[in-house]
């Protein structure tokens, strides 16, 4: 019973690192396009 509450424990901890790892992605990219459409569109 140890060992299938184990892999149980392990995939529920997996779910908050993968959804943290797209956040994280999503955030690098919608910032990088921000930083490269200032740079191009300077604001008036």
């Amino acid at each position: 019973m140890n060992v299938l509450a184990g892999v149980i424990w392990h995939y529920w901890l997996a779910v908050p690192l993968v959804a943290g790892g797209v956040a994280l992605c999503i955030a690098t990219l919608v910032g990088y396009f921000q930083k490269v459409s200032s740079t191009r569109y300077p604001r008036r």
